[in-house]
This record gives C-alpha cells, structure tokens and sequence, in this order.
C-alpha cells in the first residue's frame, strides 16, 4: 500500500479568557419570548442564571420577582391582542440592575387597587416596593406597543 501525504494542520492552543465587555458599555442580555404561560418562569430562571453570571447575587430575589410580574403583564397583554412575543432584555448599570419588558400591544400599564379577595392587580405595584425607580416608555422604533422598565438596586460592574 502506498504511503499517503497528508498535511498537518498547525495545532491551535486555546487559552480560556472569559469575555469582557467593551469599558464604555454596560453588560447587557436580550430574550424573546413567546407569548405563552410558561413564559413567566422561563423568564425568571433566565434572568437568574443572567444574574449570577454577572455576580449580582445581591439583586437576585428582586429581580426575579420584577421581571415575573413584568413578563406576566406582557404575556396576559400579547395574548388578549394576538401578539406571539415580547422582549425582555437587563442591563447592568453602575449600581442598578435594569429591567426592559418590550412588548407591542396598545394601551398603557396603570397600577390597580386590587381588594383583598382579588387574585391579581398587584403586579406594577409590586415592581414600584421592589425597585429604585420604574416606569414605561412609547416604543420608539416606530411599531405599537412600549417598553415597562424598572431599576433594582445591585452591587453594579464589577471591577
């Protein structure tokens, strides 16, 4: 059998570096999600694994329940007017973790006065106690619907 010549290819050596993000942008995260009941808990667990990435242990808990009643807002919103997504995307700021929930329905978010039998109508009221600052803006890209963001205090960027 005759001998073969086959070329070798330079050997690559990896050498492990974690990513670092450019000095003059904050870390920052984005997921779609369908328009479904899981969506909620697919979100939460997103954004702890996110979180935890990040070191931000501290505004774990917050968060979590930030962006549930966010995602539950925007999925319950999708759904009445058959819209199959939203967005979801955090940042993290100097010393604020920042929550975006885009979706692309009409209307406004208004906290409600739920009664003390009512199952639901807390959710914006909650995201108020649980962040430093929250609110919503017109989606500025030209399609219907807003953003609804709200700040939760962290440890920030790490150094």
């Amino acid at each position: 059998m005759p001998g073969t010549a086959t070329a070798r290819r330079p050997v690559m050596r990896h050498r492990p570096r974690p990513p670092q993000p450019p000095p003059s942008r904050p870390p920052r995260a984005a997921l779609a999600l369908g328009a479904v009941p899981t969506a909620p808990a697919c979100a939460r667990a997103w954004t702890r694994a996110v979180l935890q990435e990040w070191g931000q242990a501290g505004a774990l808990d917050a968060s979590e329940l930030v962006v549930s009643e966010l995602a539950t807002n925007a999925m319950l919103a999708s759904r009445r007017e058959g819209v199959p997504f939203f967005w979801l995307t955090l940042i993290l700021g100097k010393e604020e973790v920042v929550i975006l929930v885009r979706d692309f329905c009409a209307g406004t978010p208004r906290a409600r006065q739920a009664g003390e039998e009512d199952e639901d109508g807390r959710g914006l009221l909650l995201v108020q106690a649980m962040s430093s600052r929250s609110g919503w803006d017109p989606a500025d890209d030209g399609a219907p619907g807003k953003v609804v963001w709200a700040a939760v205090p962290g440890a920030g960027v790490p150094s």
